[in-house]
């Protein structure tokens, strides 16, 4: 193989310390936006679909 083919076998670098941790922190921050969303939602469409969930998760809704 001449060294031009071979260049697109070249790993890509991983993902940086920083972008991890932004990821990470995003995920976080979404995660806790939904569970608190559906956790004190009045929304009977939401209370309905997450009831057993909202109970499990200690989570009064009655």
């Amino acid at each position: 193989m001449s060294a031009h083919a071979t260049s697109h076998l070249v790993a890509q670098p991983a993902a940086t310390l920083a972008q991890r941790i932004a990821a990470a922190c995003l995920a976080t921050v979404l995660g806790a936006g939904l569970v608190y969303f559906a956790g004190f939602s009045h929304l009977p469409a939401v209370h309905n679909a997450a009831h057993d969930t909202r109970h499990s998760a200690a989570f009064p809704c009655h």
